[in-house]
Parts: structure tokens; sequence; C-alpha cells
């Protein structure tokens, strides 16, 4: 069985035209040399030496390099960084819970470009080199600190460039927070069907689905939708 992977990081150089992806993780990708076109939520963006990209779960992104790009990409499981959040803002949540709702509030915007500069991205480097090399090496349990620290010396540096917005809390808390099972990660792009009976959901909160409603609105049998979401946090709205 494969460890769980709450990070995991890839380097690797594009050629060619990728079209429009989205992963149930957050993604930081460091342009580490070359320049691209970047097509998302923020519009059409050029992307160079020194840029990083922030995109939220379940953002699109597609790119057009301009010749070459190489890319480092750090895929950061999404409770991993609700966690984060909630220990970073301990002082004003009750429970983990509400750190869910309050990262939404605060990073509204799902697809950024921090501009950092070929000098500040260049600070990353030997960290994602190290983290991509322990990725590659998937002895998660033994390199889970080292892994963790190389993570947040990198947060530290990129932090100050993020857009949030005003803090606000809710005025109700909850008492207790429920965890969640922990998932085998991939950390592969969704599939257009789970896409689509989230969009689904959202459109409709009202409305009490079946499986078999959603099945039919996709296209796939009952048993297929549910491994579509079996063990994932796809489903999630």
């Amino acid at each position: 069985m494969t460890p769980y992977a709450a990070l995991l990081a890839r380097t690797r150089t594009i050629h060619r035209p990728v079209g429009p992806v989205a992963y149930d993780c957050v993604k930081v990708i460091v342009v580490r040399d070359g320049s691209a076109i970047l097509f998302s939520e923020f519009g059409q963006q050029p992307v160079t030496i020194g840029d990083v990209i922030l995109l939220g779960a379940n953002t699109l992104c597609g790119s057009e390099p301009e010749g070459h790009v190489s890319v480092t990409t750090i895929y950061a499981d999404t409770d991993y960084v609700v966690d984060q959040v909630f220990w970073q803002y301990v002082g004003l949540l009750q429970d983990r819970l509400d750190a869910q709702g309050f990262a939404n509030t605060v990073y509204t915007e799902p697809a950024q470009i921090l501009r950092l500069g070929e000098d500040r991205a260049g600070m990353l480097m030997p960290w994602l080199d190290e983290l991509v090399a322990l990725s590659v090496d998937g002895r998660f349990v033994e390199n889970f600190y080292r892994m963790q620290a190389l993570w947040f010396s990198i947060a530290h540096v990129i932090a100050p460039f993020i857009k949030t917005s005003p803090i606000r809390t809710s005025p109700t808390q909850r008492a207790r927070a429920w965890p969640v099972s922990p998932r085998h990660r991939r950390f592969a792009p969704l599939r257009g069907e789970a896409r689509k009976v989230a969009e689904l959901l959202r459109a409709d909160l009202a409305r009490r689905w079946s499986m078999g409603d959603l099945a039919d609105e996709v296209h796939l049998s009952k048993s297929q939708v549910g491994r579509l979401f079996a063990g994932s946090s796809q489903l999630r709205v």
C-alpha cells in the first residue's frame, strides 16, 4: 500500500501546450526557466522565471509554452493546508471546521500569479530540489519532518505575495471538530465527471440528489459514480 503523502513535488520541462486541467489539491508552481502563457480564472497571463503560480483546489489551468518552460510543482493536500490555516490563526478560530470557511473567506482568489522576481525565487531552488528528491524517494514516513520543514521554508518566502481578503470570522463557533479519514493520494487531475457532479450540487443545494440522479446526469452507472468519489474529496462543495 502506498503511504499517505500530504505533499509531493515534481520538476519537468514542458514543450507543448497543456489543456485546462484541475486537481483536487492546492498547487504551487515555480517557474525555473523559459516562459509560457497561462489560461485560468485570472484570464490569460504570461509567466516567466521568478514567477510562482498558486492554484486552489478544483481550479482549471492550462498553459502554452513559449518554446519551453521548466517548472517545479508542489501538490499540497487540501486537508493539510486547512490544518495549517487553523494553527496559523488558532487565536481566532474555535476548531478545525471553522478553518475551512475562514480559509475560503481570506483566500478568495483561487488562481494567482506571484511575481517574486528571479533573485527571490532563486532562494527557493535548493529547497525545491530537495523536496522533489524526497518525493521521488517515496519514504514519506521517514522524510515527513524534513519535507514539512522544506515546505515551511518555501511558504515563508511566497506567503507575503499572496493576495488575501479582509479577515472575518463566524459569529457562531462549533464545539468540536470531526476528523476525516486518511486518503492515499495520487495527486491526479480531476475527471470531468467529478467536476460536473460538483457543479450540479453547487447549483441546486436544496435538492436531495440520489446516486441514480447524479449517474444519469454524467452518463455513468451508479457503481461508477461511487468509485469516482470513493475515498476522495472531489465531491466536496
